[in-house]
């Protein structure tokens, strides 16, 4: 009886992870995959901190309207000059990366999510096929992530 209330509670400790890794991932995941209707252009880095760089908007999509300045949450040495294609959240001023590299860029709570969720397959529940499936799949999104915004 220990036995399978030990499994029960590390397989809800491993479903709580994931979930949160898919909640924290979805809030900026919805703003790339669902792009329809929402403005779309592109950002010119003008400034950046440790945290965010700034730029001007120029859209690209009817509706859209040009800003003198929009946020960005910095995720690799981005250079000033650079021209990142964008959509912005709806009611602010902030922006996400779209394409490829914002997609991965999205998911990287998943990725770290995923490699975490592994120990605990491992460590707790004894599979360690699973575990390994779930970490190569958590260093997969962040290996992609990683080479998407390098490039």
């Amino acid at each position: 009886m220990l036995s399978y209330t030990r499994r029960a509670a590390m397989a809800v400790v491993v479903l709580l992870i994931l979930i949160a890794g898919v909640w924290a991932s979805w809030a900026s995941a919805q703003h790339v995959m669902l792009t329809k209707g929402r403005e779309r252009g592109t950002m010119t880095v003008t400034r950046c901190t440790d945290d965010v760089c700034t730029g001007p908007y120029a859209p690209l999509s009817p509706g859209s309207q040009p800003r003198a300045r929009v946020v960005i949450v910095r995720s690799i040495a981005e250079k000033k000059g650079a021209r990142i294609p964008v959509v912005v959240k709806p009611g602010s001023d902030e922006v996400v990366r779209t394409g490829a590299a914002g997609l991965f860029h999205a998911w990287v709570p998943l990725g770290g999510a995923l490699l975490l969720a592994a120990v605990v397959i491992a460590g707790g529940l004894r599979r360690t096929r699973i575990a390994w499936i779930a970490a190569a799949a958590g260093g997969v999104v962040l290996t992609a992530a990683f080479a998407a915004l390098s490039f």
